[in-house]
């Protein structure tokens, strides 16, 4: 009877566990970036993992360009820009392509080397972050692993934190 009881508790205890992995959102099981394919404001030239810097950290924003709270950390970005020299920045949107050009002027991102903005044209991104609100920040170490992620506004000297970057 001793056996039977422990093991069906072995068995509710490894099913349980079993199950767990499968609830997670893919970014903590796969704590890489993604295999993400970004249409560029040229709507030529496509943006994709393969392109990034190695051994250099990252930052992925995805936005809204109609977003007040993403306007607000892109100002704040721009603003302290020089903290960031040596992170790669992405800014990707699954909003129409014409809107992410309009941000993209307005904010004059072109004037940045590090940012590269996008639209995730195979909403890769949403799903594999389980993002509900924007922006979504996820930040990389220079060795391509998952630091932290966080929803919402972040000041940016929690940003820089992030990277260990001083303030």
């Amino acid at each position: 009877m001793k056996f039977l009881t422990i093991a069906v508790a072995l068995l509710i205890t490894f099913n349980v566990n079993g199950q767990t992995d499968s609830i997670q959102p893919p970014y903590k099981r796969f704590p890489t970036p993604p295999p993400f394919k970004l249409l560029l404001t040229d709507s030529a030239t496509y943006f994709t993992k393969a392109d990034l810097e190695k051994k250099k950290p990252l930052l992925i924003m995805l936005f809204s360009p109609d977003c007040d709270h993403c306007k607000h950390e892109t100002e704040e970005l721009i603003k302290n820009i020089d903290k960031f020299k040596k992170v790669q920045i992405v800014m990707a949107t699954f909003q129409p392509f014409d809107e992410m050009k309009k941000f993209y002027a307005d904010f004059q991102l072109n004037r940045f080397e590090n940012i590269v903005v996008g639209k995730d044209i195979n909403f890769i991104l949403p799903p594999f972050y389980n993002i509900r609100n924007l922006p979504f920040l996820a930040f990389y170490d220079k060795k391509g692993q998952l630091i932290s992620v966080f929803e919402g506004g972040l000041p940016m000297d929690k940003v820089a934190e992030k990277f260990g970057i001083d303030k």
